[in-house]
This record gives structure tokens, C-alpha cells and sequence, in this order.
């Protein structure tokens, strides 16, 4: 991965959209938002941490009549149904209708969020995403995953629905706290361990350009999420809903999702998805399943990104395993994990791309 920037644009071409990744994508949101939805009002859903930093930037683009913003506050404890139920009484009140499209502004949880509401409003709107975050921009504006929270776990009511376009601006990147830069770097590190070894070289090696000051503003910024939504696209691309192959982009995240819940969500996603990517490849190597050394790669990628690599001591073993039973993979009381055979290639395709575990493999795992 290269240093200095040039004026790039990536486009990547999915089956029913378009990915566009460029420096000022943010000042073309409105233009392919008509082109790619032709919806003839906007519904911009955004928190309002990203309200204040880039809302005017993508309003412009819009006549004064075109488009609404619909704010709310920050956190993943916003991305509910009480939100959902709010959000789409306030597109009610404000008489969007059939011929309305959403604009999800914002990370992670705005675009879950703002993509349950197109899914569901008038059933079913289109709508764009404009990820602001590095997790967003790679892993969740891909693939068409939309829903909320629940008590229960994360992401356990939602719908498919994909989106018209995907518009990323890298520059958003360098407003971002740098503990939510390095969460997002677990998903590119997810990325290169299902599918590709010397990507997760490149991106190791390009850690300390990725995290510095100005690091938004590289060529290498802008190769690894074009990379990194090249791989998350192809796999998704082969398994919309998640029947086959696309459940290998759910490695770390069985356990990480459990860890993120018990820690009443102080531990950001990619933090949680970090340390479950390095236990469940340890469990991948206690199984059998993975070559000596896999787990090793994963632990010092994880830790050179900056995040942490081990269970959180105030968190037991015993309500992670718990914790793991609500998640969406679990089938017939066992609870399923993609795991990896060594960096670059997943184990388990003869099996449905998943291994369910003995509780007893897990549980050592935790407590090791």
C-alpha cells in the first residue's frame, strides 16, 4: 500500500449497484442519489455528531424543498426499535411517500438503522448509504444487512435490503476519533484473514501511515478500503442471504458480538469483533480445524492495529458462551462459528461454511 494521495476514484460494480470511493464523494451524494434512486424527495438519516460535521455539505446538493434531515442522538443504544418507531412517525408527520428515498449519513448504526426504516417504510423504500466511519465505509454499507438491536443481542430484527448506491469520501475518515479508525481496521484485518494473505500484509505494514495524522487523506486509505469492499462485495455477492458462503464474514464476530453485549457496548464493534477474531481462531487451532500459527497472525495483526486482543478479565467465560446462544448463528442448540484453516482461506465449505462446537472447546478457550 502506497503513501501521498492522487486524486483516485474507485467504482466497484455489484450486481445491483454501484460502490463509488473518492476523495469529495460527500459533495455528489445529492446528483447520485437522483440518478441511482429517481425518488423525487430525500429523507437524510444521520446522528448528530455527523449532523454538525457534514450534514450542509450533502444538503447543498439538494433544493430546498428536495430534502429533510432527520437527526438523532449518537451510540449504538440508538439503533432500536424505539428508534425505528420514531424515525419512521417523523417520515409520516413529514409526508414522505412511495416516491421518497433515505440517505443514510453517518456510521455503522445510522446505517443499519436508516436502512431498516427504507426497508420497511411504505415496504420498502430505496436509499443510498454514505458511511463517515472506516467500519462502515468496508463492512457494514456492503451487502444490503439492515436492522436494530435488541435486549437480546445485536441485529436480531432487520431485512435484507441492498442499497442504489454506496457514496464513501475517505476524507470523512480524518474527522474520526482515532479509537474508532483503529475499530474499523479490525474489519479490513477480518477481511484479509477469510480471503486474502498478502492483503492482510499490506495492510499491517501500512498500519502506521493508516493511523497517523493525515493517514485518511493516503492512496493508502483509499487502496485498502477499495480492497477491503472488493472482498466483503464478492462474498456477499455469491450469498445474499446468507445461506453458504457468506457466513466466513462472520468470523469474530460469534464471540465478539457476545463480548460487545456484556460489556453494555462500552467496547466498540470493532474492538469486540477483534478480540473474537483472536480467540475464535485460537478455538479454530484447539479444534483441529486450523494450521499451527493462524491464531498467532491474527493476535499480532490485532495488536499492531491497536486493539486489544484478549477477553476482558471482568467478563466470565460462562456468560460469553451464554451470550453466544441468542446470536443469529446458532442452529438447533449449537452454536455455529466460522473459523478459519490458516490466514486467507476458511475452513468448513463441505459443512455450509460454519462448524458448530462443543460448549467444552469454547469455554476453554475463553478461560485460556
Amino acid at each position: 500500500m502506497s503513501g501521498a494521495a492522487t486524486p483516485t476514484v474507485h467504482e466497484i460494480e455489484l450486481a445491483t449497484y454501484r460502490v463509488t470511493v473518492a476523495a469529495g464523494a460527500l459533495d455528489r451524494v445529492a446528483e447520485r442519489a437522483r440518478a441511482a434512486t429517481g425518488a423525487y424527495r430525500f429523507a437524510i438519516l444521520t446522528d448528530s455528531t455527523v449532523a454538525a460535521l457534514y450534514a450542509q455539505r450533502v444538503m447543498a446538493g439538494f433544493a430546498a424543498d428536495e430534502a429533510r434531515l432527520l437527526a438523532f442522538p449518537p451510540g449504538e443504544r440508538e439503533k432500536s426499535r424505539e428508534r425505528w418507531s420514531a424515525l419512521t412517525d417523523e417520515m409520516l408527520a413529514l409526508g414522505f411517500g412511495r416516491d421518497a428515498a433515505v440517505i443514510a449519513l453517518g456510521g455503522g448504526v445510522v446505517g443499519d438503522l436508516a436502512g431498516f426504516v427504507a426497508a420497511t417504510y411504505m415496504r420498502g423504500l430505496p436509499f443510498v448509504q454514505v458511511p463517515t466511519t472506516l467500519l462502515a465505509m468496508i463492512d457494514s454499507s456492503i451487502g444490503g444487512k439492515t436492522g436494530v438491536d435488541t435486549p437480546a443481542g445485536k441485529n436480531l430484527v432487520g431485512a435484507f435490503h441492498q442499497p442504489a448506491a454506496v457514496m464513501a469520501d475517505p476524507l470523512a475518515l480524518g474527522t474520526l476519533p482515532p479509537p474508532q479508525l483503529r475499530a474499523g481496521l479490525a474489519e479490513a484485518i477480518k477481511h484479509g484473514v477469510i480471503a486474502d494473505r498478502r492483503y492482510l500484509q499490506r495492510t499491517v505494514e501500512a498500519l502506521p501511515t493508516l493511523v497517523s495524522a493525515g493517514g485518511a487523506g493516503t492512496l493508502a486509505m483509499e487502496e485498502l478500503i477499495a480492497r477491503s469492499i472488493a472482498i466483503k462485495a464478492d462474498v456477499a455477492s455469491r450469498d445474499e442471504r446468507e445461506s453458504g458462503v457468506r457466513k466466513i464474514l462472520n468470523f469474530g464476530h460469534t464471540i465478539g458480538h457476545a463480548i460487545e453485549l456484556l460489556s453494555g457496548y462500552s467496547l466498540l464493534h470493532g474492538e469486540a469483533v477483534a478480540i473474537g477474531m483472536v480467540l475464535e481462531a485460537r478455538l479454530a487451532e484447539r479444534l483441529g480445524i486450523a494450521e499451527s500459527g493462524t491464531a498467532a497472525a491474527v493476535a499480532e495483526a490485532v495488536s499492531q492495529a491497536g486493539l486489544p486482543a484478549s477477553r476482558p478479565a471482568a467478563i466470565a467465560p460462562e456468560l460469553i458462551l451464554e451470550a453466544t446462544r441468542s446470536d443469529k448463528k446458532a442452529r438447533r442448540g449449537a452454536v455455529e462459528y466460522a473459523l478459519p484453516r490458516r490466514i486467507g482461506e476458511m475452513a468448513g465449505e463441505e459443512r455450509g461454511w460454519c462448524v458448530p462446537v462443543d460448549d467444552a472447546a469454547v469455554l476453554e478457550t475463553l478461560a485460556s
